[in-house]
């Protein structure tokens, strides 16, 4: 009684001692989450919660929650399909809305504090080789979206930062580019949108190779000459890659409509380049780079990576000199005499 006289003096009153898991869920997102992350991150959290957690725990009392129903919950993810990783992002939305829960004083501590979730299963790259590379781009030459590809492949920008480009953050007289923004999912990812990038480090100017600067030239006159004959019809964003109306391009029309049929233009209907993803052309830039011995922390620079460890973490096995050639480095350093006793032959230990 006087620790419940206690609470009530300060203001902590358990009116909600009964919400579930589905109503606090629904609460944290509309009061905590909207409007303080992007609007794809949110729409992603909610997806989660609506299609994953909800479905498993929406009538269990908050203040009855367990780690064992979330570890229950994770273990049922996995086996019913579902990735580790996705399975992981689930973690982490529980993390958080719990983690808020207490400091609202809801529960007094967070379950998923003592649950292990699964292992990220990590996405498999597929960079395209040198020849590889060079006939996607030959057959993308003439394409509508040749551009689109060539900067995609020379300095690895992402789809969404390609697809919210617009025309104001083009130079092409000093060969630049400023990366501002970026198109999002919205509304359960059944819009798309312009937003902020991914991260701070996304906001970068990056200078275009020549092939780059001639492409987004052919584009710009090309592009020009649809405003021409769509008239009035023509609805101008300013984007440099807009459909045939002006409007933002949704990535799964440029997928199904441009991106597959320029894969089997170039590789055929067969074979492995076939399965690559868009995010594989980026993938494909910074392996071209390490192969020509590019310090990572430009490649971090180019790519927009937050930090140059996510660059290491995600491309270390194709950098350069991790077998024999640190082997080679260490001996032409310290002589073809060093020994791994650390005393160079034929000369004598010193007193």
């Amino acid at each position: 009684m006087a620790k419940a006289l206690s609470e009530r003096a300060s203001g902590i009153v358990y009116d909600d001692e009964n919400i579930t898991v589905g109503e606090y869920l629904d609460r944290w997102l509309e009061d905590v989450v909207r409007g303080t992350v992007r609007e794809s991150t949110f729409s992603r959290d909610e997806y989660l919660v609506r299609n994953h957690i909800k479905p498993a725990l929406e009538r269990r009392k908050l203040r009855k929650l367990s780690a064992l129903d979330l570890q229950r919950l994770y273990r049922n993810r996995v086996d019913s399909g579902l990735s580790g990783s996705t399975v992981q992002k689930i973690h982490h939305v529980m993390h958080k809305a719990l983690a808020q829960a207490v400091r609202w004083d809801l529960i007094p501590r967070n379950p998923a504090d003592s649950v292990t979730p699964p292992t990220p299963t990590l996405k498999e790259m597929r960079p395209l080789s040198v020849p590889e590379a060079r006939r996607l781009l030959e057959a993308a030459r003439g394409d509508r979206l040749e551009a689109f590809y060539v900067l995609a492949l020379h300095i690895g920008m992402r789809r969404g930062e390609l697809l919210g480009l617009k025309w104001a953050d083009v130079d092409l007289d000093t060969s630049t580019i400023r990366v501002r923004r970026t198109l999002t999912r919205t509304e359960n990812g059944k819009r798309v949108a312009l937003g902020e990038p991914k991260t701070k480090k996304s906001r970068r100017t990056v200078r275009l190779t020549p092939v780059a600067t001639d492409a987004l030239g052919r584009h710009r006159a090309r592009q020009a000459e649809e405003k021409l004959k769509a008239g009035e019809l023509y609805a101008d964003q300013d984007l440099v890659f807009a459909d045939e109306g002006g409007g933002l391009i949704n990535p799964s029309n440029l997928r199904q409509r441009s991106f597959a049929s320029l894969l089997r233009r170039a590789f055929g209907e067969d074979g492995d380049a076939t399965r690559i993803t868009f995010h594989d052309l980026r993938h494909t830039c910074a392996s071209l780079l390490f192969q020509r011995n590019v310090h990572p922390k430009f490649v971090q620079e180019l790519l927009g990576h937050a930090s140059v460890a996510i660059t290491l973490d995600t491309y270390s096995h194709m950098l350069p000199g991790m077998g024999g050639e640190a082997a080679d480095a260490i001996g032409d350093a310290l002589g073809q005499g060093f020994s791994p006793v650390g005393v160079a032959v034929g000369v004598k230990r010193p007193r």
